[in-house]
């Protein structure tokens, strides 16, 4: 439930036009057990449908500065209370029950960690599991130069590096998330677990899925940035292959998400 002196805030950044899953995804928030959770919803505020929905299921609601998604995420962190941890949850994923307690506990007993993150269930636009993303501690150790394998809704940040850190990045459209882990990974260590935390739905319309190639380029250009400028100069020798392996497993969990569909049709 819902409370001031919450331990974690949970994010929701959205347009308004997902009402039916936006409902999910703030119910999956709200409903988490073991730990007290503020939901705030960033929202313009023409949405009116998605606004009066997010304040009658209990949510804080917040105007979306219009400036892009990274503005949006930056305008509920300008609304955080006294809350230590926080989530960034889209409006089309969800968390799986007591996750934010699992996760929490993880940051409580390591205080000096930045970050705890779990596994991720990849689901399909009717929400029909395609795979599972569990990298792990090996998604930390290649974060600098390899794919950004920590998924977004299944991570829980500590506000107090966060802060730290600084604002996340405006000028960024696709990699902003990365940015933002490459600078607290600098604050302090990533906890990782096995267990499966949150859903990423994988459909046409999720922003790096449909503009895959800008935002590897982009994810290359955020990387980059946090490289010693001798090391800069190798970069090419493994961005290349780090972008193709990044297209294959594109294709892959496309070819699944189509054989899932398929198989739902004729069953």
């Amino acid at each position: 439930m819902p409370d001031k002196t919450a331990d974690v805030v949970v994010i929701v950044p959205t347009l308004g036009e997902r009402v039916d899953t936006l409902g999910a995804s703030l119910a999956s928030a709200l409903g988490q057990d073991d730990v007290r959770v503020r939901v705030v919803v960033v929202v313009p505020e023409s949405a009116t449908t998605a606004r009066v929905m997010a304040g009658d299921m209990g949510a804080t609601v917040v105007d979306d500065p219009g400036r892009g998604l990274s503005a949006a995420v930056n305008a509920g962190l300008d609304s955080v209370e006294e809350e230590r941890y926080y989530a960034w949850l889209n409006d089309d994923d969800f968390l799986a029950p007591g996750a934010l307690a699992a996760l929490r506990d993880m940051l409580d007993n390591d205080p000096d960690a930045s970050v705890a993150f779990g596994a991720c269930t990849y689901i399909d636009p009717e929400g029909r599991p395609i795979g599972v993303s569990r990298a792990g501690d090996v998604a930390t150790r290649i974060l600098g130069w390899g794919p950004d394998l920590v998924p977004q809704p299944s991570a829980l940040h500590r506000l107090a590096h966060v802060r730290r850190a600084g604002r996340y990045d405006e000028t960024l459209r696709y990699a902003m998330d990365l940015d933002m882990l490459l600078r607290l990974r600098r604050l302090g260590p990533f906890l990782s677990t096995k267990r499966v935390v949150s859903s990423f739905r994988w459909h046409p319309e999720s922003l790096t899925v449909a503009n895959r190639r800008h935002s590897l380029a982009e994810s290359e250009m955020v990387k980059h940035r946090y490289l010693s400028r001798r090391t800069r100069r190798l970069a090419p020798l493994w961005d290349l292959p780090v972008r193709l392996a990044t297209h294959v497993a594109a294709r892959q969990v496309n070819r699944k998400a189509s054989k899932v569909a398929l198989a739902h049709a004729t069953s």
